[in-house]
């Protein structure tokens, strides 16, 4: 029962996700035309998250919201991720979405992020990030205050606008519901541990069953949702374009290995885990899809 409630989850969030367009590399380049909204809409889609927390500590399950200490492969992975993804013209989320619309060369951007997950699946066990200590109280309030100021500002904006912020805190609300059930259920969560599994020739590391269907079922809903807003096209591969985006893949890869997870983990469990590296994280990956961008129209 509770696989079947994830896996309606995860394709209600594949669904919105293909609808908002949610995509940090978009978000930026909006942004850097002075248009910051849709990219502060993706960077509070997981306020909501204090529902996760209370629904964990009322029945007792492990939360995955934890927070850690700063760190500097996290600034250079995310670097190098945001870099790759402005190279990819998507990054993770928006990657699997594009392929889901029929862009067939986000599959090799799928291949050069295992890849590069495989190439750093050595140095990735090498290090351990300590953990920082949040006042449990403190984070819940703060969640609830940001979540509880986008709902209030929603009610004098247009419709399109609130159709946006809704849409989004319902992502990070699904999100974040079902890592209490399956705490790597995220794509980049899914290519690391494939990755582990293969390099080390482990079986007892590869994922389960069900991660693989809840990835199926984030790919359906993005799939339902293109055929609904008719934006489902194949589109015919090139072979310039397919080396492109396998190396872009590979840097997006060593990026999330480096920085321990993809833009998915780290705004959907980073930042609302308040936790330094996530912000980290994030912040570096924005910065090296601007500087991507700049590298790109040289």
């Amino acid at each position: 029962m509770l696989l079947l409630t994830s896996i309606f989850l995860i394709a209600s969030l594949g669904y919105l996700a293909q609808t908002t367009g949610l995509c940090l590399v978009r978000g930026v380049n909006e942004a850097l035309t002075g248009k910051p909204i849709f990219l502060l809409s993706i960077l509070t889609s997981g306020s909501l998250a204090w529902v996760s927390i209370l629904i964990g500590d009322y029945a007792g399950i492990a939360i995955p919201f934890i927070s850690y200490e700063y760190s500097f492969l996290a600034l250079v992975g995310g670097l190098l991720f945001g870099i790759g993804a402005a190279f990819n013209s998507g990054c993770g989320v928006s990657t699997i979405s594009k392929l889901a619309r029929g862009q067939l060369v986000m599959f090799f951007t799928i291949c050069g992020w295992l890849v590069g997950w495989l190439l750093l699946t050595t140095f990735v066990p090498q290090y351990q990030i300590a953990q920082y200590q949040l006042n449990s109280s403190w984070h819940i309030a703060i969640l609830i205050t940001v979540s509880f100021t986008i709902v209030l500002c929603t009610t004098r904006m247009s419709k399109e606008s609130r159709r946006l912020w809704l849409s989004m805190l319902g992502i990070g609300l699904t999100a974040g519901i079902v890592f209490l059930t399956e705490p790597k259920w995220t794509p980049s969560g899914l290519l690391k541990d494939i990755s582990l599994s293969l390099w080390h020739q482990d079986s007892g590391l590869w994922p389960s069953d069900s991660r693989f269907l809840l990835i199926a079922a984030l790919i359906i809903g993005m799939i339902v949702a293109a055929v609904h807003r008719k934006t489902f096209k194949f589109i015919p591969l090139n072979g310039k374009d397919c080396i492109r985006h396998l190396l872009a893949g590979c840097l997006m890869g060593i990026g999330a290995a480096i920085a321990s997870g993809g833009n998915d983990s780290q705004l959907l469990l980073g930042l609302p885990s308040l936790s330094p590296a996530g912000i980290t994280t994030i912040f570096s990956m924005l910065v090296g899809i601007a500087l991507g961008r700049l590298i790109t129209r040289v």
